[in-house]
């Protein structure tokens, strides 16, 4: 079969888009729809549909640093709805982007149960290019177009059925735009549009630009659907200009990193060629939050789980959180009564390792104490096989301390999950020295069942994610001695599109975590390293943050929103004052890329250690683990955005400062 086959039988014209794995709109399938036009002419109908597992799904990303290359899309979707054979969009699977346009231009559409649509062009910092903004609102409606191209949120059949987008669901698609009466429908570019109120569009703006958090392309989107008031052969023109000039913004090339990126970390060298072990049965030690979320997100992806616990009364506490998130998911539509069901009857917790002695995979989840975590996998070598793969989900701790003497270290691995584990996508697998080939691939494809993002990382204090938050938090307290404020440069960082700045993080984490990685580290600290010991006297004043109801913050009862504390305000000038320190102003931009630098260098010396492969492997763990703006592309893509000459400059101010507390990687030097 062609790229774009065309077959006409019995005055019908079935037009076949065979372009693996989604069917994007590559230049030569724009070629072949174009020519499949003039094919079907003649023809009652014709009817478009796609092999393989979805109908047309986006464009071809790879495509979008070059020139556009005829014919163009937009030639394309107005040849189809002008056709004089019309067409009938018969769709399974997901109907996205250049698909979705293509969709609108058809006569008819029919869908498979199941479809979804959408316009996530967003996601990439874009806008449709081909009519999606200016036909969306005339066939879908103001408020299902907003979602879909400001928010990149999917439409479900059922719903674009009821909107009257779509003509019919049918699970013989085929047969339904087969049989449909042709009614010879107006074309949706000459449909009109509701009018708009202008407080609503405010209203819609303003919601917009929160959620935005300083990205550009949501409000884009906005902009163009709007419009959609005016004639389309004068929206459209403007629609595809901004298309075109976004595809060279920055925010575009980073969110486009971003998607490439999560493909390349899935598949790291050091897994090529091995095999999975089949994985069916997981015990987790430890039933806390941690422990509990990762039991949940376990039996969401299909596994049997078992949480052993150290009596009765923790194994009854574990179970009943793992049966809220599971409830919870019921709650919100996440899994239909029958998943809940079979999700709760593949768990079970208890006393006891016996019953990890048919499990595949052990994961630990206990304290974070070395002792503890040894006992936990010497009584699990104990009972279960010795192929059976043993994790530790250790933040910090060094592995080969924590699986001393156990046999078989090929099988030996760290699977470091984010809390809530259940929620966040971010996995890091750590790599010992004697870790197989075929370990990290079962972990690998582990983390691809659970839908995470799995990113290979080697040993270090804090391996990838925390090693660069030390960092970035040891620069953020710098910058409180030398004269900044904990909310100057939280709403700083908010403002660069983080999700918090690092003071209201380490409030809700609480200050003590952190404290006692440092206590860790203070033997092997270096001598010339400066130490800023604020954040100390917190802790010791018993302000660790928000379930203290107080740390770099202040919390009323019961509130979440961190007030700013007039004592911690006194504490940071009484510490600048007692060091002999002259407090200077910092600007917004100097918060932002000194911060920026402080991260970007110790992602690049990470590389620069063989910590892990490449830059794309930090940006992944920052984006998926501790908020940094997916737009931004990453901290190493945004810092080779900003160029290395203004890293070296920012690295210079930090050093300047705080003498010897830096070690500069290699590309910065």
């Amino acid at each position: 079969m062609s790229i774009v086959d065309v077959r006409i039988e019995n005055g019908l014209a079935w037009v076949t888009v065979n372009n693996p794995p989604v069917n994007a709109t590559s230049t030569a399938v724009r070629q072949g729809l174009l020519d499949a036009v003039t094919k079907v002419q003649g023809a009652e109908r014709a009817i478009l549909q796609c092999a393989g597992r979805t109908f047309i799904a986006g464009g071809d990303m790879s495509e979008f640093d070059a020139p556009p290359q005829e014919p163009h899309l937009p030639d394309v979707v107005n040849a189809i709805e002008a056709s004089e054979t019309p067409f009938i969009a018969a769709m399974h699977g997901n109907v996205l982007g250049g698909g979705l346009e293509i969709a609108m231009a058809c006569a008819h559409r029919v869908a498979a149960p199941g479809t979804k649509f959408g316009l996530p062009e967003v996601n990439v910092g874009l806008i449709p290019g081909a009519g999606g903004s200016q036909r969306a609102p005339r066939l879908f409606g103001w408020d299902a177009a907003i979602d879909m191209a400001c928010s990149g949120k999917l439409l479900a059949a059922e719903t674009a059925l009821k909107l009257g987008a779509i003509d019919a669901i049918d699970h013989d698609i085929a047969a339904a735009a087969q049989n449909i009466t042709l009614t010879s429908p107006t074309r949706v570019s000459d449909r009109p549009v509701a009018t708009l109120d202008s407080e609503w569009i405010a209203e819609k703006r303003i919601t917009l630009r929160h959620r935005a958090r300083g990205q550009a392309a949501p409000l884009h989107n906005l902009d163009a659907l709007f419009w959609a008031c005016e004639p389309y052969a004068k929206g459209q023109p403007k629609e595809r200009a901004l298309h075109l000039s976004l595809r060279a913004s920055d925010e575009s090339r980073a969110l486009r990193h971003a998607f490439f990126a999560e493909r390349a970390v899935s598949q790291p060298a050091e897994i090529a060629g091995a095999a999975p072990q089949d994985i069916s049965r997981i015990a987790v030690v430890g039933g806390g939050l941690m422990g509990a979320g990762i039991a949940a997100a376990c039996l969401r992806a299909g596994y049997h789980v078992t949480i052993i616990e150290r009596d009765e009364d923790a194994a009854t506490a574990a179970q009943s959180r793992v049966h809220g998130i599971v409830a919870g998911a019921l709650k919100r539509g996440k899994v239909d009564q029958a998943k809940h069901d079979a999700q709760l009857a593949a768990f079970t917790a208890g006393v006891g390792y016996d019953s990890a002695k048919d499990a595949d995979l052990a994961i630990e989840a206990v304290f974070e104490d070395v002792n503890v975590k040894k006992e936990a996998f010497q009584n699990l070598a104990g009972v279960m096989r010795k192929d059976a793969i043993l994790a530790t989900n250790t933040s910090y701790l060094d592995p080969r301390d924590i699986f001393e003497g156990i046999g078989n270290p090929a099988r030996l691995v760290g699977l470091h999950f984010f809390s809530p584990a259940h929620m966040m996508k971010l996995l890091e697998v750590v790599k010992l020295p004697d870790t197989s080939k075929e370990t990290l691939a079962t972990a690998f494809a582990l983390a691809k069942r659970l839908r995470k993002v799995a990113v290979l990382s080697g040993i270090c204090d804090g391996f990838i994610g925390n090693r660069m938050l030390a960092a970035y938090r040891r620069a953020a307290e710098y910058m409180l001695a030398d004269g900044a404020l904990p909310k100057q440069i939280d709403d700083a960082m908010r403002a660069y599109g983080m999700a918090m700045g690092p003071f209201e993080a380490q409030d809700m984490g609480g200050l003590q975590i952190a404290q006692a990685n440092r206590r860790r580290q203070d033997a092997t600290r270096a001598k010339a390293e400066r130490y800023v010991t604020i954040s100390d006297q917190l802790c010791d004043m018993g302000r660790t943050g928000q379930r203290a109801g107080k740390g770099w913050y202040v919390y009323a009862d019961g509130d979440r929103k961190p007030q700013v504390d007039p004592v911690v305000t006194d504490l940071i000038t009484a510490y600048s004052r007692d060091n002999e320190i002259t407090r200077t102003e910092f600007t917004t931009d100097q918060i932002q890329t000194q911060l920026l630098a402080a991260l970007a260098n110790e992602g690049a010396r990470i590389v620069d250690e063989g910590i892990t492969e490449n830059d794309a492997a930090v940006d992944m763990v920052k984006l998926h683990g501790y908020g940094f703006p997916r737009w931004r592309g990453g901290p190493m893509f945004a810092a080779k955005t900003a160029g290395d000459d203004r890293v070296r400059a920012a690295l210079d101010a930090l050093n300047a400062k705080s003498p010897g507390s830096w070690i500069r990687a290699t590309r910065y030097e």
